[in-house]
């Protein structure tokens, strides 16, 4: 037990070779090294975990080497590699500057500054988590920061660049380190699992990696921890089991669920990852990260993107070719805006559920046996002839004098594609949607067309303005206007003309400078006909014929009127109206 040593220790990089993820840092510094051209102070920066200390330390060690490799790498037998190694080097000294930030302590330091190396030709002053340091201490070290003794060098350290001094950075040779890649903690775990005798198969470890999100420590010390739970044969289900990280077939099952238009077992699934004590949110934000996975794997060009094993990659190809882009993109911009509304929601698991069933009628399947029928109808020629009497008489007994053939649109809208799709789809979102939908089903595009070439009828408008009166509910009394408001639909030219009638001007104004045309092609995609048009009247007086006062102005100006002394007091005072 005493002899144990955790795996960031025990497989600390100790030469510049060996450094992970940080190539360009280590060739410049080795340049720097072979060269002659060392700097007095340094500024390492970057996030946790990615090897700033661990690069000081080789650094400190090459430079006080007294018989460097080719390739610039220490020795490892001359008198200050091996005190190095051992730990009682001289040469090296770290000041941890989070409990050591005083004015005192930078005194304390800057004494020590003065005394020269017993071995070795300089004396590197590591200090970690710089940021830390006071503002009176900064201050006090400003000096001794920029003109050192000639043996001494002065390498900083910090997750938090943005809280140093100007007047430090501008004295310091500053590296910013980059978050270690997945691709490259993999391979560093695997082969340290190699020489740990430890079994593990790709998929675990890329969940260590991903976990660790980019700090090589956290991914060892979760390796760790991992070896401690399962063993030395490591299996993909005990490394979820004890990282409680959501199983990706969860995801695989879901997207399989929304194809069949199946919220049913969605719910049962969510329920069940709820059951395991999973985080809800971290659910959505999974599910968004599957989605994303799988619109790269559906587009060509992209592989390098999914940091995944190779079967998983497989599997993600697999799924994509089921999908459609305009699934996916609609699928991305339900989850992604359920996880924004996430915290604002009154009951969290309801606004998930129903973005869930939301993604399930993508495919559009509120109707499973009128989606059947409508491809029947539309193959076959002599079927639909059969079909279409029943129903006539029920749309509209006031088209009778129609020509058969115009009647078939109208009859086909309920039945067409785009009220399905409308169904689950944002605003935002809706016209690139249904463009990539004409693509991906040319048929549902003929079918579509041959509806626009029909006026509707002026029930089928009556039907559809209360829907566009529901895609108004975070506008109350905009919903509440068209919903309860007054309105004559009429054909003019060719067109169905809807009159909507308001109680004044400053309405009649609002609504046809901000809404008027956002309203328009809303109604004209809900009848699937491009030929309405809305018209904004404002209702006269019942019993006079005028209009009615709204304004504060329009009140004074017909109290005016109706009161001549109040006129008279109004123009001698020289009062405004407005």
């Amino acid at each position: 037990m005493s002899d144990y040593i955790v795996s960031a220790r025990k497989y600390r990089p100790d030469s510049f070779s060996s450094l992970i993820g940080q190539d360009t840092i280590a060739r410049t510094l080795s340049n720097s090294i072979r060269r002659g051209q060392l700097a007095h102070a340094y500024l390492f920066c970057g996030p946790r975990g990615v090897g700033k200390t661990t690069t000081a330390r080789i650094f400190a060690k090459m430079i006080n080497c007294a018989n460097p490799g080719p390739d610039m790498e220490p020795c490892g037998q001359c008198e200050s590699c091996v005190s190095f190694q051992e730990g009682r080097s001289y040469c090296i000294h770290e000041l941890d500057a989070a409990s050591n930030n005083s004015v005192e302590d930078i005194k304390t330091l800057m004494e020590q500054v003065q005394v020269p190396p017993q071995v070795g030709k300089y004396s590197v002053y590591i200090i970690d988590e710089v940021h830390m340091l006071s503002q009176a201490a900064f201050n006090a070290f400003l000096k001794t920061l920029e003109e050192p003794p000639s043996h001494a060098i002065f390498i900083l350290a910090t997750t938090e660049k943005h809280k140093i001094l100007p007047t430090i950075l501008s004295r310091c040779q500053t590296y910013d380190f980059n978050r270690i890649s997945i691709p490259d903690m993999v391979r560093n775990l695997r082969d340290i699992a190699a020489r740990e005798n430890v079994t593990i198969d790709d998929e675990s470890l890329h969940v260590i990696a991903s976990k660790a999100d980019g700090a090589m420590r956290d991914a060892l010390t979760i390796f760790d921890q991992t070896v401690a739970f399962c063993g030395t044969e490591v299996k993909y289900e005990d490394v979820i089991r004890n990282l409680n990280v959501l199983d990706y077939e969860y995801s695989f099952k879901l997207v399989d669920f929304f194809l069949a238009g199946d919220y049913g077992s969605a719910f049962l699934t969510f329920d069940e990852i709820l059951s395991k004590g999973f985080n809800a949110l971290h659910f959505v934000g999974s599910l968004s990260s599957h989605l994303r996975n799988l619109v790269v794997a559906k587009t060509g060009g992209l592989e390098p993107l999914l940091e995944l094993p190779a079967s998983l990659k497989a599997r993600y190809a697999e799924q994509a070719g089921r999908c459609s882009h305009a699934f996916l993109f609609d699928a991305l911009g339900i989850t992604t805006g359920c996880e924004s509304g996430y915290k604002a929601a009154v009951n969290p698991r309801l606004h998930i559920e129903f973005a869930l069933m939301r993604l399930s009628y993508l495919m559009g399947r509120p109707a499973a046996p009128a989606a059947a029928a409508a491809p029947a109808a539309s193959a076959a020629p002599a079927a639909p002839v059969a079909e279409k009497p029943a129903p006539q008489p029920q749309l509209a007994a006031p088209v009778a004098e129609k020509p058969a053939a115009a009647a078939p649109p109208a009859e086909e809208k309920p039945v067409a594609a785009p009220p399905r799709r409308r169904a689950a789809k944002s605003g935002s979102a809706l016209s690139m949607s249904a463009i990539m939908e004409q693509k991906d089903q040319p048929a549902a595009e003929e079918s579509s067309s041959d509806s626009a070439a029909a006026l509707p009828d002026n029930d089928t408008i009556r039907l559809k303005w209360k829907e566009l009166a529901g895609t108004y509910s975070a506008k109350p009394r905009l919903a509440s206007m068209l919903e309860s408001g007054r309105t004559d639909i009429r054909e003019e030219d060719g067109v169905k003309v809807v009159e909507l009638f308001v109680t004044n001007d400053a309405q009649k104004q609002w609504l046809e400078e901000k809404m008027l045309r956002a309203m328009e092609n809303k109604i004209r995609e809900l009848v699937a006909c491009p030929r309405i048009n809305i018209l904004i009247s404002v209702i006269p007086d019942a019993e006079s014929g005028e209009k009615k006062p709204y304004m504060p102005e329009e009140k004074a100006k017909d109290l005016m009127e109706k009161e001549p002394s109040v006129r008279d007091f109004v123009v001698a005072m020289g009062l405004d109206t407005k």
